[in-house]
């Protein structure tokens, strides 16, 4: 039994140390000399730290402080307008009886099928008629409607008993107050994961950053690494140094709501 368990065990373990392997190297590359980028077998450890090329990713030319700014305003204020916009209509959809709410539903969903490049033109367009091209704004406003969102709160409310949001009813509660004190807490694990795709979806969204803004000043984290790239074309350490940087506040994040995540796991696990 014990053999059964370690094996799987084992594998997994394999399989994760495979997987940070690339991040790893990533962060020792961002440490060494050029010349050692090279050496084969790979130096995981250098001999000699060298903190240069992260201090020259946030304070040389490319000034990365200002990509940061911009990358937290846009991921912030999309992820926290998507998850109050996102569960306030996945608790309609899943908990207000209304003709024809299935459909509707459906026919939402459906809109996950269009291809997001379809949208540019047209967003491009209306976004230049708004005032708000070459601007945040043209990247938080959309960010904050998600249907995948919407979808993945749905699902996750419907399986609350109804008989809870039925008693509140009956008590005289409103739909409103049956949503913050009772569906939200028990939703937790689910706003967690939520928080984590979408901030990471925002964060990392190269295309429209790239179609939407103009200004250097505006540029956001994946607009600055592609631009760090084109003038440093053989600074392998600094883009390691720049890559790294760019990808902390996810494990920031990630950490901060993975005890969400794992509780919502264990109490699936109990339900089965």
């Amino acid at each position: 039994m014990e053999l059964r368990k370690l094996i799987p065990t084992a594998i997994a373990l394999i399989f994760g140390v495979l997987m940070i392997l690339p991040f790893i190297w990533m962060l020792s590359t961002s440490v060494k000399t050029p010349l050692e980028v090279f050496d084969y077998p790979i130096k995981w450890i250098p001999d000699k730290f060298q903190w240069s090329h992260h201090f020259n990713v946030w304070f040389g030319e490319q000034n990365f402080i200002q990509y940061y700014s911009n990358s937290l305003k846009v991921a912030v204020l999309s992820t926290v307008g998507s998850l109050f916009v996102s569960s306030l209509a996945a608790y309609g959809f899943a908990r207000i009886e209304f003709r024809g709410r299935d459909s509707l539903f459906l026919l939402y969903l459906s809109m996950m099928l269009i291809p997001p490049q379809i949208l540019f033109v047209p967003k491009f367009i209306m976004f230049n008629e708004m005032g708000i091209f070459n601007s945040h704004w043209a990247l938080i406003l959309p960010g904050i409607f998600t249907i995948f969102g919407v979808f993945l709160l749905r699902q996750f409310f419907m399986g609350i008993p109804k008989e809870i949001t039925e008693a509140a009813l009956i008590d005289g509660a409103g739909h409103f107050r049956i949503f913050i004190q009772l569906i939200v807490p028990l939703a937790k694990p689910a706003i967690a994961t939520l928080a984590i795709l979408d901030f990471s979806w925002n964060w990392n969204d190269y295309e429209n950053s790239l179609i939407f803004l103009i200004d250097k000043n505006l540029y956001t984290i994946p607009l600055g690494l592609q631009n760090f790239i084109l003038e440093n074309s053989i600074d392998y350490n600094g883009m390691m140094a720049a890559a790294s940087a760019a990808i902390l506040p996810m494990i920031i994040i990630f950490i901060i709501f993975q005890k969400y995540i794992i509780q919502g796991v264990a109490n699936a696990a109990v339900k089965g």
